[in-house]
């Protein structure tokens, strides 16, 4: 790298294969390139971030250095906002592409821009895009620019950063969190391409359902809904149509894309809902929250290992087979795989779905734990204890052992637990399924115990 990359006061450098923001708005880019803001006033969404005295509107208006984590889903404006700091800022910008810049082109960005700063008094604002892609050492490598002002840092993750960066740098820098664009947003902004001179220019007109069709398609990603415009205008074109139907922009994109990072938030979030979903017996639901996690590629055996435990968490006594279910569910997953799988996933979601509920064995090891941790763990009781060892005897053990399978009823009056924790109740079974009878024998059995 050379020292001229770091004379360009106005203009974007760029390291890596990542897209730089300058230079790219020629006919032939993309139109979701080419209609990239140039302002605050042509920006659509994230109004929360932008509003007076915010810190990311006084970085954009150049006259706050900050160190910026912008967190989003793709097409929400993440690489817009660092475009516009470099077009409206007089300091220095320089883009660096986490997909292939190392530590050491990251040293050398930092080097060139405490020099700049040395010489010429010129700030220097570095945009890392995708800087989840960094790892320890390369993130490691921003710190002491961060930390010296040698640099204004801008980094843009679609993982939470929480997972995903380090925590010196974490706690350096401010983290704004960017929305996925509402449905009026994506709407405004197609009808914006749609005439702008910059976009297609007024070359075609589209059917109001074919933009509801596209705004649908888009999920909230302004980049995704400009590329289905753009596919969609461009086969109206070939056929040398200027309306863009419905039928148009269903050809040009045939699947709406399921917004999903099995390695952050959104893993967590679908997960979640899914889990819930079932807890609260809605089957419908349950089945929408699998499907998007099957669509996007999410790990079988993970499914199954969630719904084994949700089988005892919430469903538990009140329907004993739910366990079996999904433990043999795991077991056809890990035999058959996708596609197949998903029959046998859904096979499980709907059964536990369906199930009666009860969170009693969940709740009952965890009263049971609690006490132990408050140090309610006194002797075991006499009669009760290991008998067969030379001596034991003598010492009382199993002395007063009433064994059950002598009594006709095969239950007698005997003390098992320690004296600290006698008569106390865990297991609580719930009015649902097979508890409901559970209970019933289950408190003939405790007045037996107890020699009521």
């Amino acid at each position: 790298m050379t020292d001229g990359l770091f004379d360009l006061p106005e203009q974007a450098a760029t390291l890596g294969s990542g897209g730089s923001l300058a230079g790219k708005t020629h006919e032939s880019a993309p139109l979701a390139v080419r209609m990239r803001p140039q302002s605050l006033d042509e920006l659509i969404g994230q109004q929360h971030l932008l509003a007076p005295g915010a810190p990311l509107r006084r970085m954009i208006e150049g006259d706050a250095p900050a160190t910026v984590l912008l967190w989003g889903p793709p097409g929400t404006g993440k690489t817009t906002l660092a475009s516009l700091i470099s077009h409206q800022t007089n300091r220095r910008f320089v883009e660096v592409s986490a997909v292939s810049a190392g530590v050491k082109e990251v040293r050398e960005v930092i080097a060139g821009a405490r020099r700049a700063l040395a010489n010429t008094g010129k700030e220097t604002v570095l945009f890392v895009d995708e800087v989840h892609r960094f790892n320890k050492a390369q993130q490691d490598a921003l710190l002491p620019g961060v930390e010296n002002r040698w640099v204004s840092l801008i980094a843009a993750t679609t993982e939470n950063p929480h997972f995903s960066v380090i925590s010196p740098l974490l706690s350096r820098s401010l983290l704004l969190t960017l929305e996925p664009l509402s449905d009026e947003d994506i709407h405004n902004l197609i009808d914006r391409a749609i005439t702008s001179d910059r976009g297609l220019a007024g070359k075609v007109t589209v059917e109001d359902e074919a933009i509801e069709h596209l705004v649908r398609l888009a999920g909230g990603d302004a980049r995704r809904a400009l590329t289905y415009l753009e596919a969609a205008a461009g086969a109206t074109e070939s056929q040398e149509r200027d309306l863009v139907t419905v039928d148009d922009a269903a050809l040009a994109v045939d699947r709406a894309a399921v917004r999903y990072d099995r390695a952050g938030d959104q893993h967590y979030d679908v997960t979640s809902a899914l889990i819930k979903s079932i807890r609260g017996s809605d089957v419908d639901a349950a089945l929408h929250y699998l499907a998007r996690m099957v669509e996007a590629g999410e790990d079988a055996r993970f499914l199954a290992r969630r719904l084994m435990i949700l089988a005892s968490e919430d469903i538990g006594m009140a329907d004993p087979t739910a366990l079996q279910t999904t433990t043999a569910a795991a077991q056809a997953v890990a035999m058959i795989g996708f596609p197949e799988a998903r029959i046998i996933l859904a096979h499980a979601v709907i059964a536990l779905a369906t199930a009666p509920k009860s969170n009693a064995v969940i709740t009952a090891i965890d009263a049971a734990i609690a006490d132990v941790r408050n140090g309610l763990v006194g002797p075991v009781p006499p009669a009760l204890r290991d008998a067969h060892y030379a001596g034991a005897k003598k010492l009382g053990h199993g002395h007063e052992y009433v064994y059950p399978h002598n009594d006709p009823q095969g239950i007698v009056a005997q003390q098992y637990a320690p004296d600290d924790v006698d008569g106390r109740d865990y297991y609580q079974p719930g009015p649902h399924g097979s508890e409901s009878m559970i209970a019933e024998r289950l408190g003939r059995i405790r007045k037996i115990l107890r020699g009521r």
